[in-house]
């Protein structure tokens, strides 16, 4: 008995989250965005009400009153969203063992072929019953199939639940766009034009050995989901087997003195050291990413550097850190930030030097973790944080950046 892959995916989460829990917003348009006095203005989700009058997702805040001057505006409460996401995740586990989170909103799921219509119309059912949401669903064989028939097919299914047949994709798929193939983003859509690639249909039928020997591996990949063809199972644990752990932040303004930069940077350093301990991995590669201010020219950096042994002190992810800004930022004010600890490995058993002892630094992080897992991020941090280019007091109260 064969087996299909389900990709079901809440319609406008946050903005339907909000509106069931504020019945006098039932017919108004209403966005879901972060603080308009700051760059997280921006629009994370938009009612169906609010995206007729032209509102889209991840559209600026002050754009989007353009064109709908009534929108109510809400903070968005992250904790609420991850909560409800859990709730659907254990609500789809009833049908599966095999649920794999793509996103806060997105969830595949592996079932029988033969019952895979019957299990998307009934978890729409059940999550519209027990939640109050509504959700769409696609199906395929492979788990891009599926994503790409929720994104392009299922929204436009009243049932608001699509099949894409691996032998039907002539005739579905490859007449789109080809930016709305699975895994390809701005940069590789304006490649494939200058290509004259300008559907899916056309990569699928270009030549595979040409587009390895440009873009190698990823050619190759790229080819085989237009079509249809993708290896990857659903796997429930995806998200627990971590290669990397790391921290991204849009600042509040233009950061352009070192003095200033120092400090969300280690700030951002102690919160990936205390991430990864908090799982158990130590790491030695660290990362680190500059965003220029100018978004029309491209300033800034992302580079990374390998460490001499394994490690998940923030005082050593920070000094690694500071080495490649040292090394490669290029002076111009930047706009995000931000901090990466790789290549991880089990932290329970490590090498320990003949030259030097960590176990004192080891006990320090360990108490200063019990102390924020018992009071809060911000019961300690250091003094550099309280001043004005500090933001870890402010991003205590916030969940994924975004006010809790």
């Amino acid at each position: 008995m064969g087996k299909a892959i389900l990709l079901c995916d809440m319609v406008s989460f946050y903005a339907s989250v909000e509106k069931l829990h504020r019945p006098d917003l039932d017919n108004k348009p209403v966005v879901v965005a972060g603080d308009p006095e700051r760059r997280s203005g921006v629009i994370l989700a938009a009612c169906p009400v609010a995206k007729r009058y032209g509102v889209k997702t991840a559209m600026p805040l002050w754009e989007a009153q353009n064109h709908c001057p009534h929108v109510v505006v809400i903070k968005p409460r992250m904790q609420t969203y991850i909560e409800i996401s859990l709730a659907i995740t254990e609500l789809m586990q009833s049908y599966t063992d095999k649920v794999e989170i793509f996103s806060i909103d997105e969830q595949f799921l592996e079932v029988d072929d033969v019952v895979a219509d019957q299990v998307a119309a009934s978890l729409q059912e059940d999550i519209l019953r027990h939640l109050g949401l509504q959700s769409r669903v696609g199906i395929g064989t492979t788990k891009s199939l599926a994503k790409m028939a929720c994104d392009h097919f299922a929204k436009k299914n009243n049932k608001g639940i699509y099949r894409l047949r691996q032998d039907q994709l002539e005739d579905t798929l490859w007449p789109l766009d080809i930016g709305k193939l699975f895994g390809v983003g701005k940069r590789m859509e304006a490649h494939f034009r200058n290509m004259a690639i300008r559907t899916i249909g056309q990569l699928a039928n270009y030549p595979v050995d040409l587009l390895q020997k440009r873009w190698g591996i990823n050619g190759v990949v790229l080819h085989q989901t237009a079509w249809g063809i993708d290896s990857s199972p659903v796997s429930p644990n995806t998200h627990n087997r971590n290669k990397a752990i790391g921290h991204h932040i849009t600042l509040p303004k233009d950061y352009a003195l070192w003095k200033d930069i120092r400090v969300p940077l280690q700030e951002l350093s102690e919160e990936v050291a205390r991430r990864v301990r908090a799982n158990g991995y130590m790491g030695k590669v660290v990362g680190v990413g500059a965003g220029g201010q100018d978004l029309n020219e491209r300033t800034g950096f992302h580079r990374q550097v390998s460490l001499h042994e394994p490690t998940n002190d923030g005082k050593v992810i920070y000094q690694a850190a500071k080495n490649l800004f040292d090394k490669f930022w290029d002076g111009y004010p930047i706009r995000s930030l931000g901090v990466s600890l790789n290549g991880l490995e089990d932290g329970t058993y490590r090498q320990l030097s003949l030259f030097e002892s960590s176990l004192e630094r080891e006990e320090l992080n360990e108490t200063v973790d019990s102390i924020k897992e018992r009071y809060g991020a911000d019961a300690i941090m250091y003094a550099t944080s309280l001043t004005a280019a500090g933001l870890a007091k402010e991003r205590a109260k916030k969940i994924g950046g975004h006010y809790r």
